[in-house]
């Protein structure tokens, strides 16, 4: 989750696709170049571990767009595919 939230704030649209569920990513990938990320929350986790196959993570990424302070909350679905973790979908 930390290294997707990185991808997003440095605008590596590669990175975030890599790291995307082969079932459920896009095509491709427009990051808006307005929004500057500026902090992540980690809420909550559930399993995840090196003996889990799927777990999910409660955030909350603060950013600012146009001089206007929002936040993204989200709790998001990761699983194993080819040994790697992958974001699958907001849950």
């Amino acid at each position: 989750m930390r290294s997707r939230y990185s991808a997003f704030a440095v605008g590596d649209a590669a990175y975030l696709l890599r790291t995307w569920h082969s079932d459920t990513r896009p095509p491709s990938l427009d990051l808006d170049p307005t929004v500057h990320w500026t902090g992540l929350e980690i809420l909550g986790t559930s399993a995840g571990t090196a003996f889990h196959q799927e777990g999910t993570v409660e955030f909350r990424a603060h950013c600012e767009v146009r001089g206007h302070k929002d936040a993204q909350h989200e709790l998001s679905r990761f699983v194993r595919e080819n040994g790697a973790w992958v974001y699958v979908d907001a849950a």
